[in-house]
């Protein structure tokens, strides 16, 4: 059967069904895949009951894998694969976390409205999240398209930004919620890195934001002015016509594309529930500095 598309946003975002992902996808399932990508940017893939090996090889089929994870007390890691990403609120021992847990409070970070791995010198290209156990309610996960919320945009203000370049971090972003708590080698990993501001994407030719809460600074701007434009201008992508909100069922997987979109998770009681959720994270072709610019 055929990959078969519905959207369910008026900008982006599309169910995607008739297809097994507990097969990896075929070059030519994959090529489908990659051209809905382009279009929607965000597809939700209902019903598939993956393990984390089949989960794996869904990414494998569809690019190269990051390699590392942005988290801190890194060797406290519950899961098997060191390239899958554990964004639950449980411990090795698959025990709610603490409350006051020190990787509790750095993914409480996850709320805020980023990109996967801009942080990162190659940041991501997709990600994508599978649900394990969920919440009976909360936990959401919110996307943004940042295409659309660059064509909204005055010309004056794309002139203004289209060449600027931004440092991002996520010692930044987390600096927001008030955690401060590094390691002098979580500090050396969490160095800031150049990004370009306005993106072109390669598969749509399609002009983008590259918003996220990891940016700290503005090239060649003083840091209240730079971050003082940088929250405008996420104020101005995340307006809710440009929003869509995912209400997760198990077994979701959810794709989306960090090159032209920005997600949060909303808040749920993290303290009674567990939401034991898995991410596989594409790595980008190239530093975006080293890409095609707007």
């Amino acid at each position: 059967m055929p990959l078969s598309l519905r959207p369910l946003h008026p900008l982006f975002v599309a169910e995607a069904t008739g297809v097994d992902l507990r097969q990896p996808p075929s070059p030519g399932l994959a090529d489908e895949i990659h051209r809905a990508m382009d279009s929607y940017a965000v597809l939700v893939f209902p019903g598939q009951e993956l393990d984390d090996e089949q989960q794996m090889a869904v990414g494998r089929a569809l690019g190269k894998l990051e390699p590392t994870r942005g988290v801190v007390d890194a060797h406290k890691h519950r899961l098997k694969h060191q390239e899958m990403n554990d964004i639950s609120n449980l411990d090795t021992d698959g025990k709610l976390l603490a409350a006051d847990d020190r990787r509790r409070m750095f993914a409480l970070g996850n709320r805020l409205w980023h990109s996967d791995s801009s942080f990162k010198p190659i940041p991501a290209k997709y990600s994508m999240l599978h649900a394990r156990v969920i919440p009976p309610e909360g936990g959401d996960t919110e996307f943004a398209d940042m295409r659309a919320a660059w064509d909204a945009l005055p010309e004056k203000d794309k002139a203004k930004v289209k060449g600027l370049t931004t440092w991002h971090s996520l010692i930044y972003s987390r600096a927001q919620l008030g955690f401060d708590e590094y390691t002098e080698e979580e500090k050396r990993v969490f160095a800031p890195v150049p990004q370009r501001l306005v993106r072109r994407h390669p598969g749509s030719g399609r002009v983008s934001l590259y918003l996220s809460a990891h940016i700290g600074r503005v090239e060649g701007m003083p840091v209240p002015e730079g971050m003082a434009m940088i929250r405008d201008l996420t104020e101005h992508a995340t307006q809710r016509e440009f929003v869509y909100r995912h209400r997760w069922r198990q077994f979701d997987l959810v794709m989306w594309d960090n090159r032209c979109t920005l997600h949060r998770a909303r808040p749920f009681e993290d303290s009674t529930y567990p939401r034991d959720m898995r991410r596989v994270t594409l790595e980008d072709a190239a530093p975006t500095l080293e890409q095609q610019a707007a």
